[in-house]
């Protein structure tokens, strides 16, 4: 779920007047950049569950907060925590990892890999927008849903070449905010006291 949900971050500010996809996309990099330190909630549901959360993202560095999934990235080195496995792993992810979970180079991975139209289905008070992989991808299509009110994403709708699903819902978005360095940095009060670290790197 983690991979979407960074994914999804690049259309906090999409500009709905724009007049091709390839521009929305453009435009919504450029509002990622000058958004400055950013937060929203966020609520994802597949056929194996649901979940929810937070997330904070300035500039390469962001952290997602959840009951299952827990991730700090400074830049530089990352830390993930999950309940599946009760240990937080430290990592130094490859560039290939970071388009699962770094806002910027998805949007890159999205304006190389993928093909973008309008939707054919479009929704009242909402822009449509889908994207499908130019070559090999877990990801088959996608629907994002554009508020046309606040121009921001509402919501989007991913299937995966399995036939799975995923739908992400975004809400509560802040921009501009004010956050310390140490945020994205492993805190651990955040997970079980005697939690272990494992050194990856």
């Amino acid at each position: 779920m983690r991979r979407f949900i960074s994914i999804i971050m690049v259309f906090a500010a999409l500009a709905v007047n724009a007049q091709t996809p390839q521009q929305v996309l453009d435009k919504a990099i450029s509002a990622l950049k000058s958004a400055g330190t950013m937060s929203a909630n966020y609520s994802v549901k597949t056929s194996q569950g649901t979940m929810s959360g937070s997330i904070i993202l300035s500039g390469s560095k962001f952290r997602m907060l959840s009951k299952d999934v827990k991730t700090w990235y400074d830049g530089k080195t990352q830390w993930t925590y999950s309940t599946a496995t009760h240990e937080v792993n430290v990592s130094t992810p490859t560039a290939e990892e970071l388009t699962m979970t770094n806002p910027m180079a998805a949007a890159n991975a999205f304006k190389t890999k993928f093909n973008m139209w309008k939707a054919a289905g479009q929704v009242p008070g909402h822009y449509v927008i889908m994207l499908q992989p130019k070559g090999k991808s877990e990801i088959k299509k996608c629907y994002l849903y554009i508020s046309n009110g606040t121009n921001l994403l509402h919501y989007a709708h991913f299937k995966m070449g399995d036939g799975s699903t995923c739908t992400i819902t975004l809400t509560n978005y802040k921009t501009k905010i004010s956050v310390p360095a140490s945020t994205f940095k492993y805190e651990a009060k955040e997970v079980p006291a005697g939690t272990q670290v494992v050194d990856l790197r």
